[in-house]
């Protein structure tokens, strides 16, 4: 028997600090605090025995299991049904303030809706990945736990003046099990709070419906400012609200993903920890929040990116890392949890990235895109982050034609890679636009000469004339899925005849039956070693080309094709294996940005084609 649920066995909840995953038997198996990035207390989905878990659920046999959010919300309902009743567990997070904060709180209200229903309940913390040990004090209102500074209350949800729930059994290493038998129509639970209360209390039932129906409320009214009224709402709202869980909302950055440590191929070394902000996810997160109408979110973090930008002006390093804490710490450095096995002994289980020191150039893109598409969306750019932009576009000037990393953060040393100057000369040309859009002063001169020399390169360098394509690196025959952004950006026309052969070789070479790989590591060694699976941004940005391209049937096939491949709350992981299961780092944002993106261009090109017109397969 597998000890480790599948990666989309779970869903999510957060209160826009730090997030919890919760498998659909009820276990939550995952949860860092105070932040996103901070050291794990509950991950035993990186180490059954030694991660430690929450757990709540139903005894008997054949215990049948369903899950789902609330509608348009972040609220999961984890349901069982037995022979004897059916009940549910409610998991969901207050949302937290915008200012920084080391409490937290994690609800689990438990309902019997038929008959009758009896859960079996375990909380075993292992806090700071489980190198603190902790201890335990039990009441008949909950428990506290205290490890090292860090303190971890229970609070009993209960009517205090007519009952008295049963007191936890303690067990050596500090974890506590009890028992909670419910009949219909009763409702009790329990409440963790991070860095609270002193000591435990008892919660009433009003209260925590209250507290739950408030949490309704704020993600109901946040989802409802959305714009989007296209044909596939549920989709893109529910990758909407995970976007919006997985951002920081003091600082306005978005994690990658609020996972550590899941691998790119089972078994396999290629396990990455994504809870940082990327210049290039948030990036993106910016155009697509502003299609949907969230401007306060891209206007949070314009902000973020502009103080980054600023912190680093006449950098010999350049003016952005690729990454940073969500905070806008640029300190990410590696380590490797040698007690953790991994998940399904996927090893090594990495925390912090040292990918945060690469060169890559196309993050200068994505940014002054992002910056683009606000102003389009009226969210102005005041004279600080122009003074910004000059800065970073003098670097660029400077820096532009020199051998990087790439978007890949590949761990085969710099090379020369299209994409990463393709998105050069987005660079040059949207600071141009934004320039002459707002009258600032600006070398225009020099701007415009750098970005007409980025577009030469990489139609001599970029193109391969044998192959008919353009490739991945210079000098090369690789193709490269990220370049299916060419269109996207405006660098080339979709109906090009040098855009349509280089999309027709990377669907003979990159994609599998509507899945895309990123790119083949055997054919373009990459420092690593093992394989992938395909991966679920290319997946979507193949939809997005396809559309382009005119090809709206084959491309909405391809995006309902991909439709089946998200889990069964409509979240996706990294990567998809080849028997269809989800791998890497889940939810990620990538992902989510990229549906979103995908739904709407198809939706556009949809309504702007004659009825009865049919397209080219």
């Amino acid at each position: 028997m597998n000890e480790y649920p599948d990666i989309a066995d779970h869903g999510l909840i957060g209160d826009l600090q730090t997030a919890a995953l919760v498998t659909t038997d009820g276990t939550i198996d995952w949860f860092c605090s105070p932040r996103f990035d901070s050291p794990s207390i509950f991950g035993a989905l990186l180490d059954k025995e030694r991660g430690g878990h929450f757990s709540a659920r139903a005894r008997g046999e054949n215990v049948k299991t369903k899950q789902l959010y609330f509608p348009d919300t972040a609220i999961l309902i984890t349901r069982f049904m037995t022979e004897d009743g059916v009940g549910e567990v409610i998991d969901y997070m207050p949302v937290a303030s915008d200012t920084p904060s080391e409490r937290h709180r994690l609800v689990r209200q438990l309902t019997c809706v038929r008959g009758s229903i009896v859960f079996d309940i375990a909380i075993a913390p292992r806090f700071d990945y489980g190198r603190q040990p902790h201890e335990v004090t039990v009441t008949d209102d909950g428990a506290m736990f205290t490890a090292g500074e860090t303190t971890m209350t229970l609070n009993l949800i209960r009517d205090a003046d007519l009952e008295r729930l049963a007191r936890a059994e303690q067990t050596d290493a500090g974890d506590l099990r009890f028992t909670l038998s419910l009949v219909q129509g009763q409702t009790r639970g329990l409440v963790l709070e991070m860095n609270g209360a002193p000591e435990p209390r008892a919660v009433p039932v009003d209260e925590a419906r209250r507290l739950l129906d408030d949490t309704a409320h704020y993600w109901q009214d946040w989802i409802g400012r959305s714009t989007y009224d296209g044909r596939w709402r549920e989709e893109v709202e529910r990758s909407a609200i995970t976007l919006k869980l997985l951002t920081y909302a003091p600082s306005g950055g978005l994690v990658a993903a609020p996972t550590a440590g899941l691998p790119e191929q089972i078994g396999g070394e290629r396990n990455w920890d994504y809870r940082f902000t990327w210049v290039r996810d948030a990036s993106f997160s910016v155009t697509t929040l502003v299609r949907l109408g969230f401007y306060d979110e891209a206007a949070a973090f314009g902000r973020w990116l502009r103080d980054r930008i600023a912190e680093q002006a006449g950098s010999d390093t350049g003016p952005l890392n690729i990454m940073y804490r969500i905070d806008g710490d640029p300190h990410l450095s590696e380590e490797s949890l040698e007690a953790w096995e991994g998940y399904r002994q996927s090893f090594p289980v990495r925390v912090g990235n040292d990918a945060a020191g690469q060169l890559q150039l196309d993050i200068y893109g994505e940014a002054l895109d992002a910056l683009w598409h606000a102003h389009n969306a009226g969210i102005a750019i005041g004279q600080p982050g122009w003074i910004a932009i000059g800065s970073l576009l003098d670097w660029l000037a400077d820096n532009w034609d020199q051998p990087e990393e790439g978007i890949w953060e590949t761990r085969g040393g710099r090379k020369d890679f299209t994409y990463g100057r393709l998105m050069c000369w987005v660079a040059f040309d949207r600071a141009i636009r934004l320039a002459v859009a707002y009258g600032r002063p600006a070398p225009l001169a020099r701007w415009t000469e750098q970005r007409d020399a980025v577009y030469n390169q990489i139609m001599t360098k970029g193109w391969n004339p044998e192959r008919r394509t353009f490739v991945q690196q210079y000098g090369e025959t690789v193709l490269d899925a990220s370049l299916l952004k060419m269109t996207q950006v405006g660098f080339i026309s979709p109906q090009d005849p040098m855009w349509l052969d280089t999309l027709a070789a990377m669907e003979t070479e990159l994609v599998s039956d509507s899945l895309v790989y990123r790119y083949d590591p055997s054919a373009s060694p990459d420092g690593l070693r093992g394989s992938e699976g395909t991966f679920s941004l290319c997946t979507f940005l193949y939809v997005d080309a396809l559309a382009r391209a005119d090809r709206l049937d084959a491309a909405r096939l391809t995006f309902e094709k991909m439709l089946t491949y998200a889990n069964h709350l409509g979240l996706y992981s990294e990567e998809i294996a080849p028997t269809g299961e989800q791998i890497g780092n889940f939810p990620q944002a990538f992902t989510h940005l990229a549906l979103i993106d995908a739904a709407l261009t198809l939706d556009e090109h949809l309504a702007a084609r004659r009825p009865g017109r049919r397209t080219n397969p």
